[in-house]
């Protein structure tokens, strides 16, 4: 790297040159001249302890957590001098891959069922009113994805499913749970509620009352985040 920079100097000069390929130039005229200065020992002294903490978060840190790592070990350093020798280096974080998944897909075509919830999550008694929710988790064999129901007066998820898929099969295998848990001598009617979205396979109502221990699926259905809090 000395060498073109020498050979470039009497064109663009060397600090120009050492900001574009992202090295300082104190230390290239200290190596010009066979002496190391104070500042390059610090950094390569810096550069071992960066190394050693992408390689303990299995390379998936970028100069800011990285930067955010060594203060937390007690080394105090500015994070532009981290971009900096991270950058010089070749040492990058992981980047983030695609689009993110959508799990909440809004179908304008489904009929609208009335409304009997009117955003008032309130239930006076268990068994009276249940939500929906359908998210997912990123992990290293990749996504899985979650579908729950939850009663609203104890907040207590009384069905839940996971896969790694996002088919009709996983939402109703979740409220099938919840059914099944359901106590005897509850409310003839029940209302399960959950916000306009479609599944592949799948397209009902938002608004469903389950009464008697029996259910059926309407013509059309829906699933989506309904309560604060709950990713979708």
């Amino acid at each position: 790297m000395s060498r073109f920079i020498d050979e470039h100097r009497g064109r663009f000069g060397v600090e120009p040159i050492c900001q574009t390929l992202g090295v300082s130039a104190s230390a290239h005229y200290h190596r010009a001249t066979g002496e190391r200065s104070a500042r390059v020992l610090e950094d390569e002294r810096l550069l071992e302890r960066i190394e050693a903490v992408h390689a303990a978060n299995y390379s998936c840190y970028g100069y800011r957590r990285t930067w955010l790592a060594l203060k937390r070990e007690g080394i105090g350093v500015g994070r532009d001098r981290v971009k900096r020798l991270m950058r010089a280096h070749g040492i990058q974080g992981a980047k983030r891959r695609g689009k993110p998944w959508r799990t909440t897909i809004s179908d304008p075509t489904a009929v609208r069922r009335p409304d009997l919830v009117q955003r008032k999550f309130t239930a006076e008694r268990p068994d009276q009113l249940w939500v929906a929710d359908f998210t997912y988790l990123r992990c290293w064999e990749g996504l899985v994805f979650f579908a729950f129901v939850i009663d609203v007066y104890s907040r207590r998820v009384v069905g839940w499913q996971f896969a790694s898929h996002m088919r009709t099969d996983l939402v109703l295998d979740a409220l099938r749970m919840a059914l099944s848990q359901r106590r005897h001598g509850a409310d003839v009617q029940l209302v399960h509620h959950s916000d306009a979205g479609s599944q592949p396979g799948l397209n009902w109502s938002s608004q469903q009352c389950v009464g008697d221990g029996h259910y059926g699926w309407p013509a059309r259905a829906a699933r989506g985040p309904v309560l604060p809090g709950l990713g979708g």
